[in-house]
């Protein structure tokens, strides 16, 4: 497991689901009460390790459970 695919793997499915919410990266850090969309889009870009209270919090707002952002199964 290589650090870098997970966070890009996490990042790419993120952006499936805000869009499928039709949520901005703006909307969706509002909504966490993250400072910026800015955040947002790093996570998306599999830039940013982000917290496991962050990544919580996105799956609540999105009603998605962890399997929609990496699928353990598979690897």
């Amino acid at each position: 497991m290589n650090k870098n695919d997970v966070l890009k793997e996490i990042g790419k499915n993120l952006r499936a689901e805000r869009n499928r919410a039709g949520l901005s990266q703006d909307g969706l850090a509002a909504k966490a009460g993250i400072c910026a969309g800015k955040h947002i889009g790093k996570i998306e870009r599999g830039e940013s390790n982000p917290s496991i209270y962050t990544v919580i919090s996105l799956m609540e707002i999105l009603n998605i459970s962890f399997d929609k952002l990496y699928d353990l199964k598979n690897k």
